[in-house]
């Protein structure tokens, strides 16, 4: 077990260390304007008048993108039933609806490809030091599975990670069960375990689940966005092995 220091917190007996991806890890405000943008506008084409609420709805508010908005955070299953909810409201039908908006981000996901975004910087050595001192770590993330594994894969982190988990239609955050689920497949106990995470459903998720500690990241300088974490930090390399 290991001394686990954030400023001026610690966190004692620590076995392993659960990440977020998008906007914890993975700088991936680009990808995420760009597939937002891509699946209004694949919408828009088919229902006119669709695109700028769409944008809205997905957390796209002049060009800019709000990292705690809905495609920043959510699951790929919630960001479906959002857009859905905005076509329905043209006189489609529900499955209609759930149809379009699950064939159009599939489609903007084709449009962009299968590169995957950057890690913050610092961020890899962080791991290694982590990982050197004997903590298990995992990704435990909104994203599908097959999104974490890819991007464990394309940023060679596999020495380090232990766990590469999303959200593939069973519970997803803040349910604690998600969190729970893969301290179990770490093997290690939820008392014992960081969530480290930019998001408040972060920050729920793993204080219900009864977590070692919560730590809040947001390389923006945006509290607000991590209510709830036990000590909010600015960059990774913040965590430190407490000798």
């Amino acid at each position: 077990m290991v001394d686990i220091r954030c400023r001026e917190v610690t966190f004692t007996n620590i076995q392993a260390i659960l990440f977020d991806k998008n906007g914890t890890l993975e700088d991936s405000e680009s990808h995420l304007l760009l597939l937002a943008k891509r699946c209004a506008r694949i919408i828009d084409a088919q229902i006119p008048g669709t695109g700028e609420p769409l944008l809205m709805a997905f957390g796209v508010n002049n060009n800019t993108l709000d990292p705690a908005g809905l495609i920043s955070v959510a699951s790929r299953r919630d960001t479906e039933v959002a857009a859905a909810a905005y076509i329905a409201e043209t006189g489609r039908s529900w499955h209609e609806s759930v149809s379009i908006a699950r064939s159009s981000l599939d489609e903007a996901d084709r449009y962009m490809g299968q590169t995957a975004s950057p890690l913050f910087p610092g961020s890899l050595e962080v791991l290694q030091k982590l990982s050197q001192a004997g903590l298990k770590l995992g990704i435990l993330s909104a994203a599908t599975t097959k999104e974490v594994r890819e991007f464990v894969k394309a940023n060679e982190l596999s020495k380090y990670i232990q766990l590469s988990m999303g959200v593939d239609g069973g519970v997803g955050k803040p349910d604690p069960r998600l969190f729970l689920q893969a301290c179990e497949q770490l093997e290690v106990e939820s008392s014992a375990t960081l969530m480290v995470g930019d998001a408040i459903g972060d920050m729920q998720m793993a204080r219900n689940a009864g977590a070692a500690g919560c730590i809040g990241i947001t390389w923006i300088n945006k509290p607000d966005h991590v209510k709830g974490a036990d000590v909010i930090i600015n960059q990774l390399n913040e965590i430190t092995i407490n000798a």
